[in-house]
């Protein structure tokens, strides 16, 4: 497991995998919430099972519009060794297609796919996502002070 110390200090920061098929949509939301909202407390990877060439411009121009930059991702190939060095691995649509590393958490959110879906749609998914990210996150820093949801 991977252990690190971010910038003001703290040891062992968590590191959370997000694995969808495509790597192009709620796996990207995730990664990118999760970065935003962490501030360093939390490291954030996103893969895919079957990584796409890229992410989904939908899901991009959602995320642009709430201030959140979407300009380096890249959809990534999810492997065994990238499950292995984190702390938690979340599952959105990938069922048994992901690999799995004994003593690795494994977590499912059955979230919907943003890919092709309207603007309303997809903001709801990224409004499903931010919700549980920010849970996440009060339960693997509680003493986080997450600030006000983008979507406030």
């Amino acid at each position: 497991m991977t252990s690190t110390t971010d910038h003001s200090g703290h040891a062992d920061v968590p590191q959370v995998v997000f694995a969808c098929v495509r790597n192009g949509g709620r796996s990207v939301i995730s990664r990118v919430l999760t970065e935003h909202y962490a501030q360093g407390r939390v490291s954030a990877l996103s893969a895919g099972t079957q990584p796409g060439e890229h992410i989904h411009p939908e899901v991009a121009d959602a995320l642009e519009r709430l201030g959140l930059d979407t300009s380096q991702e890249v959809p990534t190939r999810l492997t065994r060794e990238t499950i292995a060095d984190s702390t938690m691995a979340i599952t959105l649509g990938c069922g048994e297609e992901c690999p799995y590393v004994p003593g690795v958490r494994y977590v499912d959110w059955p979230v919907a796919d943003p890919g092709g879906q309207d603007p309303q749609t997809v903001r709801a998914i990224v409004a499903d996502l931010d919700e549980r990210v920010r849970g996440l996150l009060v339960e693997l820093v509680p003493d986080l002070d997450l600030g006000p949801s983008v979507l406030a």
